[in-house]
């Protein structure tokens, strides 16, 4: 038995890429998932830019993870100045990238991945199914826009975040007005993770590299050290030595891996893995509840683990308000000086690393810019195998079906992968 697959144009992924697919009996024998975007070469246009424009350029690599990029980079640059931020521009700084976990997570479950599960098209024939779930979805996105609106000026590329902070910090009073908003939304989502529950779930069981960050006493967001699930554990600086990116000819995206195990696993997976106990006890018994404990190596529960997630945005993001006292300047300033930085957050889609070279006048001499997306498109591939392997029997209709479902358990950002 033969099977050639082609999608031309992957639908309910942001940006432009595609699957090719041949299968010759038992064997597998190509599988590409391709990127054809255009090269947006924003480590070239980065290199002579001051070191503070950079948070406004890197925002724009992505409309649905700004927030990530700007953080990632906000942190390089205070890493290469040797600046610390105070305890509220850090809260502040967690709770943006909440609102953006919120809004990423919520577009993603409810409009892009859950009609797969149910054999639907879209979100619009979900809508048609099941109108209160797209409803909570379309609430929860809302309410991650008001948050990042809040904190960073606007909901698209926000304006407000700079190096060593924010150019104006939210008064007490405006951030307590998103508390009731949340107060509906924590048990949304614990209504919202039991439907997602009884989703039908295909099988697949896959073992990983898992990587991601890790800080002490919180789920990993915006900052950590990065930690593998073969026990490692290394600062952000050493991320290089550790990790390299290679070409593939037939995608505009580099691909990633380990030096020495070969590819890995980024995004939602692997903070779960890696992290369960430093979810607060609401989220992990929530997890519990649908019987999701690690090791989860099932890409399709993703889904799953996005859910658990926006509960637990939804708390912190709360704890946060609640706890927030207005800082006494809304940044913190340092001279410039010839250094290097690294900077690692936890984008929705996984960990995000940049790295930036600046000479005497805070100039920036070469940038480094790895997004999840890249990182994760070898592991999409060796999935999407698997699965084809498993279920070629399906025919090539079904099949097709099944394997886009499998690539859109990773929410691919190619946008951001071809930065």
């Amino acid at each position: 038995m033969k099977i050639n697959l082609s999608v031309d144009a992957l639908s309910r992924v942001e940006g432009e890429g595609y699957l090719k697919l041949a299968i010759s009996g038992q064997e597998v024998e190509v599988v590409r998932f391709g990127v054809y975007e255009p090269p947006r070469l924003f480590e070239g246009f980065l290199a002579g830019r001051a070191h503070g424009e950079a948070v406004d350029f890197v925002a724009r690599i992505c409309g649905i993870c700004p927030v990530a990029h700007q953080t990632s980079c906000s942190q390089a640059m205070e890493d290469a100045l040797g600046l610390e931020l105070p305890g509220p521009l850090r809260g502040l700084r967690r709770l943006i990238y909440c609102g953006e976990w919120i809004e990423s997570h919520a577009l993603h479950v409810f409009m892009l991945h859950a009609p797969d599960f149910l054999g639907l098209p879209d979100a619009l024939a979900l809508a048609r199914e099941n109108r209160p779930v797209v409803e909570t979805g379309l609430r929860l996105k809302k309410l991650g826009n008001a948050i990042v609106r809040l904190v960073g000026g606007r909901e698209i590329h926000p304006v407000n975040l700079r190096v060593g902070g924010f150019y104006q910090a939210p008064e007490p009073e405006q951030l307590r007005s998103l508390l009731e908003e949340l107060d509906w939304a924590i048990p949304a989502c614990q209504e919202a993770l039991a439907w997602l529950a009884r989703l039908p779930m295909p099988a697949c069981e896959r073992e990983y590299l898992m990587v991601s960050l890790q800080q002490p006493g919180e789920y990993p967001i915006d900052r950590g050290r990065v930690i593998t699930s073969r026990g490692e554990g290394l600062e952000p600086a050493r991320f290089l030595e550790v990790f390299e990116e290679y070409q593939v000819p037939y995608s505009t995206a580099l691909h990633a891996r380990h030096c020495l195990q070969g590819d890995y696993l980024v995004g939602p997976l692997a903070r779960f893995n890696l992290n369960f106990d430093l979810l607060s006890p609401l989220a992990r018994k929530a997890a519990e509840a649908i019987g999701l404990r690690p090791p989860v190596n099932n890409p399709f529960q993703s889904i799953l683990v996005r859910g658990v997630e926006l509960l637990y945005a939804c708390q912190e993001a709360k704890r946060i308000i609640e706890e927030y006292q207005k800082p006494e300047a809304p940044a913190v300033e340092a001279a410039p000086r010839v250094a290097t930085g690294h900077g690692v957050s936890e984008a929705p889609r996984g960990l995000l690393y940049h790295r930036y070279s600046l000479d005497r006048e805070g100039g920036i001499l070469k940038a480094t810019i790895i997004p999840p997306t890249s990182q994760n498109q070898a592991a999409v591939e060796a999935d999407v195998a698997a699965i084809a392997k498993a279920n070629r029997a399906l025919g090539k209709s079904k099949l097709g079906r099944l394997c886009e479902q499998a690539i859109r358990n990773y929410d691919p950002c190619i946008s951001c992968s071809t930065h």
